[in-house]
């Protein structure tokens, strides 16, 4: 593996950059790290000397974004590597011992390990199922073969939020050099203290999943519809089958050529089903030869779902989040209404959005008479949230972030498209007795609750300093501390900046969200009602931006309202990220 001789050497050839905690790093590396390919890795970059590669590789440590740890794979304390994963293991029952004497830290915790891959919704379900201290979830998500990730849940069942997150981070630093036994490879498989909960789990959960299911005999068994279903070469393909037959279907036709977890991703340009009919081309042609009028889609780790529904003689329609939303919030809202006729029970009901979601349950909101709250980006401020709410006596019936992420019900505290693909099955049978067509659905619902139009995409910028500098020159385009008052020809009315904790709107001039001081999120308030938000990506390398037109009940003037968000849009990536001057990248098409 390497001789002390070897670490001396590797410092002396370090010695003479002056970068004694550079120095200190390696030795730690080189000491610790028992992986031969990732030792080789560090290996080599000190022999030959990448001073600047090795400084980004160990002198910074990941951080929690939006959605747990996330970085490419290699060497180095700030990538996902063996070493980085065992540092963090441990770390969320040290943070919990600090605040409880409930966990105790030694040799006779029991570990709940699924023998198997899982989607991540299972994670969360099992903490709460089992009254665990914390779970542990690896997986890069949708993000590019070279990443992998991290996510950590709490005892309540949500991803972990501040301060845990920090107090983790710290637990890592004060406890930094593994077990010696981590590394034993055979110790998952002796251990005595080792519990796999897959089929346990699975029955639970296939059978909690009843709780959103409300037309299983009456309607679901009998409907004519096909569906296909990608897994997009990640782990949802047994488990939507499953799901798929709890809800009283057969099972959805598969993809194939994605059926199997593969984590080169072989048949896509980019595993995130977000990404719209360019990824989904073997789903939609395949739907397209069974004669299956709906194709869904799950993410490689099955938290996120993607919808597209055959149109006749107009080809395919790919739901955007937003308005996969309008209809799920509709549906869900639907059916508790028949579950409960008397309207005062509304009262306790409460939906729940990221705050750069489209306001469409909002608009339900007001309405309806139920209770709406915005969060920030995140799932994991939506499930604290539901936490929270539950032990007030609300009932959360569905959440949702834009980028296709949701949850109908409250059985798991995250996003989840294992029991989303089910319920949009369903939804969409119900819908075919009616003679309807979800996108037709989704005209009627903007037809009651008025018009939601909106724009969602992003820029890749992969220098920070660069980021630091576009959302510098925002907060001071008028001079210090002086936001933009106009952009191209459209007025700005308000101003939220929830980095600094600034809102223009409000009388004290201060968020009601709280603050993120670890992104950059700055949402413009225009005078023709036009809500956009700027802000960076907490998993990947991306300038976002969120653009929205909420028209009131009855106004139909829809070309309109497409072609002033369009301008608008139009406006705010060229005057405020300036995408030529800061050699921006465009969202590929």
């Amino acid at each position: 593996m390497g001789s002390n001789g070897d670490l001396d050497a590797h410092s002396q050839c370090l010695s003479s950059t002056g970068d004694l905690v550079l120095d200190k790093a390696v030795h730690q590396w080189m000491a610790w790290d028992k992986n031969p390919q990732t030792w080789k890795q560090m290996e080599s970059l000190v022999r030959e000397g990448r001073v600047v590669e090795l400084r980004r590789r160990l002198c910074s440590r990941m951080t929690f974004g939006t959605a747990g740890l996330r970085a490419e794979m290699g060497a180095g304390f700030a990538c996902i590597n063996d070493l980085t994963v065992i540092q963090g293991f441990f770390s969320p029952l040290c943070r919990l011992a600090r605040l409880t004497a409930a966990v105790m830290l030694c040799k006779d915790v029991p570990v709940y390990l699924f023998s198997t891959y899982v989607p991540t919704p299972f994670v969360p379900y099992a903490v709460m199922k089992y009254g665990a201290a914390a779970g542990v979830m690896i997986t890069a998500s949708h993000n590019r073969k070279e990443d992998n990730g991290y996510k950590v849940y709490w005892h309540n069942g949500a991803q972990i939020s501040s301060p845990h997150d920090k107090e983790i981070l710290r637990c890592i630093e004060e406890s930094s050099e593994p077990w010696p036994e981590s590394w034993n490879e055979d110790l998952v498989e002796s251990s005595l203290l080792r519990r796999d909960p897959l089929e346990d789990v699975c029955c639970s959960y296939m059978e909690e999943l009843n709780t959103i299911c409300f037309h299983r005999c009456s309607l679901n068994t009998m409907s004519p519809l096909k569906f296909v279903h990608s897994s997009f070469h990640g782990v949802g393909h047994n488990y939507v089958q499953r799901a798929f037959q709890q809800f009283g279907f057969p099972p959805p036709i598969p993809v194939p050529e994605q059926k199997d977890p593969d984590p080169d991703f072989s048949t896509v340009s980019c595993p995130n089903p977000e990404e719209g009919e360019s990824v989904l081309e073997l789903s939609l042609r395949l739907a397209e030869r069974e004669e299956a009028r709906i194709v869904v889609a799950t993410d490689p780790d099955a938290d996120r779902l993607a919808v597209a529904e055959q149109n006749d003689n107009c080809g395919w329609k790919v739901f955007t989040g937003n308005e996969l939303a309008a209809l799920l919030g509709w549906w869900m809202l639907f059916n508790w209404k028949e579950a409960h006729p008397d309207p005062a029970d509304t009262e306790r009901v409460c939906m729940l959005a990221t705050t750069v979601s489209s306001k469409i349950l909002k608009a339900f909101a007001r309405i309806e008479g139920f209770h709406f709250e915005e969060t920030l980006p995140g799932f994991k401020w939506i499930g604290n949230r539901i936490h929270e709410l539950t032990k007030t006596g609300k009932e959360v019936i569905f959440s949702f972030e834009e980028s296709i992420g949701f949850l109908c019900g409250n059985m798991v505290l995250d996003k989840d498209g294992v029991s989303t693909a089910a319920v949009v099955a369903e939804m969409a049978a119900y819908l075919h007795t009616k003679n309807l067509s979800m996108n037709q659905q989704l005209i009627n619902v903007y037809e009651i609750y008025g018009y939601h139009i909106s724009r969602t995409s992003y820029v890749i910028c992969n220098d920070p300093p660069t980021i630091h500098r576009i959302f510098s020159r925002l907060r001071n385009s008028g001079g210090s501390g002086v936001y933009p008052e106009s952009c191209g020809d459209y007025c700005i009315t308000h101003i939220r900046d929830v980095t600094t904790g600034y809102d223009s709107s409000q009388p004290d001039k201060k968020c009601v969200l709280p603050l993120s001081r670890n992104s950059q999120m700055v949402t413009f308030t225009f005078q023709n009602g036009i809500v956009a938000t700027l802000r960076t990506s907490g998993t990947e390398p991306k300038i976002k931006y969120y653009t929205e037109f909420c028209a009131a009940p009855g106004e139909r003037d829809i070309s309109s309202l497409e072609e002033e968000l369009r301008k608008v849009t139009a406006a705010l990536v060229e005057e405020f990220l300036e995408p030529d001057k800061n050699s921006l990248l465009h969202r590929s098409v």
